[in-house]
């Protein structure tokens, strides 16, 4: 299994690998190009892209690989031999488990350890290339702006020579209102040794410049003068710095990414003090500045002094602040709404200023807190994807590339979905960090486990006959019965022991349908458990009656028995519900009340086989009559 297994998880996995690194790429490539790094600085960025991307690649190349790895095997009848000698398939799996349990310690070990580094490195690597200026690489016959403070026009450009001709240049470093204009037949432009200033020399041209800023007496005239220099050579020093400079590292590790889980718990811990005491010190300024506190804090006062000088009762002062508006004069309205505005205004800003900090921590907070989680994810993730791909695999018995490739796929992309809507609801708040990392494996866990109990009992799931009689038999549509003629008969039927039998089979299926009628007492049928014994009994009647008459030699007798229905539906819940589980849940109504429906319709489909069992019984009666009077 590990020969079988292992070459196939480093191939899915390079490939894998591959295909997100050229997502990543088409993602950051506009950081990249026209920066002109250096190919060192390029291979150490893909290097740490590589790493960072190992907890999307691996899960979905053991997913790929269990997959082909029982694919194939089911393909090649290996696993139908090893299941036929007697070894059950979680025999089977068990080197591959115990191997999947080593890549998830180490996919833990990869998360704890090796991640916050990697993702230290690169984006600090991406922010130094996002700083990076641009190579200078100056296109024909439009404006460049890449060069800070200036406008460059060339219409015709030599690749070779490097010479450039008809060119316009607006310089505005010194503002727009003291822009100087220079048009040149031709110019080079070229970059100093230490890379920090370009040096542009022109040929043959004039520089056009207002003299606005140059004497303070020129500011009031309606008419601002000019210069105007013609040159045949002129060389101008720009500030450009193109060397590469590596950012600090040192900011990107403080932050949540670059920590491992023990720092990461020590500052959750912190952090959440650190929170709850901004939400004490707020919550405790609301309630001082209010002015119910201050009138209460007032009146605390006032009593304490009555109490202290002189025991004797005051009336207290209601104040109705209606009336003392309407007292004041039109002006002094005017002035106690702009101060009452303002007071209001200025408690909004304050409020929602603090409110901006609770949430600024509460964010980082929340990112620690994801981070935690997302060391674990990663291991549960592997193996929820192998005990889906392994057993998948022993079901479809399909190997290579083809169909695992797209159920592979399908599955991932659905795992990344679930996994990213989590990851999103829980960086905003609105579910707990816990909902939402787990979310994906909650969902995918319990795909797993049903897939694995298929696989080990040998079920058929993905048979598209087994849906379609399900569908049928719900609606009503259901099979019919096939009886042939044997060629060799061992035990003729006893025709005279069967005619009180189907007699008594046409007579009991009158009563019941005369009995029984279609809608069902709630409660009654939930203490039942929806079980209907009497339709039972019926049915194995019916069909030791059929099982027996299969042995006739008549052909009229094996056409009619052809006629009786096939049922399978008179138990509508599981055999082994007790009353008061089936009580439980038909009093819970989302659940209980559709049951309840789906049950009554299938009991009106009941009544018709009983019908059918009846014509049918009474219809068979005279042939066996007939042939036994022959």
């Amino acid at each position: 299994m590990l020969q079988t297994f292992l070459p196939l998880f480093l191939m899915t996995f390079g490939i894998c690998l591959f295909i997100v690194l050229m997502q990543f790429l088409w993602r950051y490539i506009d950081d990249m190009v026209g920066k002109g790094l250096g190919i060192p600085v390029l291979a150490e960025m893909f290097l740490y892209a590589a790493l960072f991307l190992v907890p999307m690649a691996l899960p979905l190349a053991i997913l790929l690989a269990s997959l082909m790895t029982f694919g194939n095997l089911g393909e090649r009848l290996e696993l139908l031999a090893m299941k036929s000698a007697g070894v059950s398939l979680i025999r089977i799996m068990k080197p591959l488990i115990i191997t999947i349990s080593f890549v998830c310690v180490g996919a833990f070990y990869f998360q704890n350890n090796i991640m916050p580094i990697a993702q230290v490195k690169l984006y600090t690597l991406l922010y130094s290339m996002r700083q990076k200026s641009p190579e200078l690489d100056i296109p024909e016959g439009v404006f460049y702006k890449e060069i800070t403070g200036f406008n460059v026009y060339v219409r015709h450009k030599n690749n070779s020579s490097g010479l450039l001709k008809d060119m316009m240049i607006y310089d505005y470093s010194e503002g727009f209102n003291n822009a100087r204009i220079i048009v040149a037949d031709s110019g080079r432009l070229k970059t100093s040794t230490n890379k920090l200033y370009l040096i542009l020399s022109l040929f043959n041209g004039e520089s056009f410049e207002n003299l606005k800023s140059q004497g303070t007496n020129l500011q009031n005239k309606s008419a601002v003068p000019y210069r105007r220099e013609s040159f045949k050579t002129k060389d101008i020093l720009i500030e450009f710095d193109a060397n590469f400079t590596r950012t600090d590292e040192s900011f990107m590790q403080n932050q949540y990414m670059g920590k491992k889980l023990d720092d990461l718990q020590t500052s959750i811990d912190s952090m959440t003090m650190r929170l709850d005491s901004i939400k004490k010190i707020n919550a405790k300024s609301i309630v001082e500045s209010s002015y119910k506190k201050s009138l209460k804090s007032n009146k605390t006062r006032k009593e304490s002094n009555e109490t202290t000088i002189e025991k004797k009762e005051e009336p207290i002062i209601v104040m109705n602040f209606d009336s003392l508006y309407l007292a004041q004069t039109p002006g002094s309205k005017s002035g106690l709404l702009t101060r009452a505005k303002a007071t209001v205004e200025s408690t909004k800003s304050e409020n929602y200023f603090k409110a901006m900090i609770i949430g600024d921590e509460a964010y980082k907070l929340r990112r620690h807190i994801i981070e935690w989680h997302k060391k674990f994810t990663l291991s549960f993730a592997c193996l929820v994807f192998f005990f889906i791909g392994a057993p998948l695999g022993a079901i479809i018995r399909k190997g290579g590339l083809g169909m695992p490739v797209i159920i592979s796929v399908i599955l991932f992309i659905f795992y990344y979905i679930i996994d990213n809507i989590g990851f999103k609801m829980a960086r905003d708040g609105v579910w707990t960090a816990l909902e939402g990392m787990w979310l994906s494996s909650a969902v995918l866990a319990p795909l797993g486990i049903f897939l694995t109990y298929k696989a080990v009992n040998d079920s058929v799931i993905l048979n598209a006959d087994t849906y379609l009689n399900a569908i049928k038999n719900l609606i009503g549509k259901r099979s019919g019965r096939k009886v042939e003629k044997k060629e060799v008969i061992i035990y003729n039927p006893d025709y005279q022991n069967l005619i009180p039998r189907i007699e008594k089979l046409a007579e009991d299926s009158k009563v019941y349908i005369a009995t029984h009628k279609r809608w069902l007492n709630y409660i009654k049928f939930w203490k039942q458990g929806g079980k209907d014994h009497t339709a039972r009994k019926l049915a194995e009647e019916m069909e030791a009656i059929v099982e027996e008459l299969s042995n006739s030699d008549q052909n009229l007798i094996l056409n009619k028995l052809m006629d009786y229905p096939i049922i399978g539906s008179y138990a509508k819940l599981n055999d082994k519900m007790t009353g008061k589980v089936g009580l439980a849940i038909g009093l819970f109504i989302p659940i209980g009340l559709p049951v309840y429906l789906l049950a009554t319709y299938q009991r009106k489909l009941l009544c018709h086989d009983i019908q059918v069992i009846q014509k049918t019984s009474l219809d068979l009666l005279p042939m066996i009559n007939n042939y036994c009077k022959d």
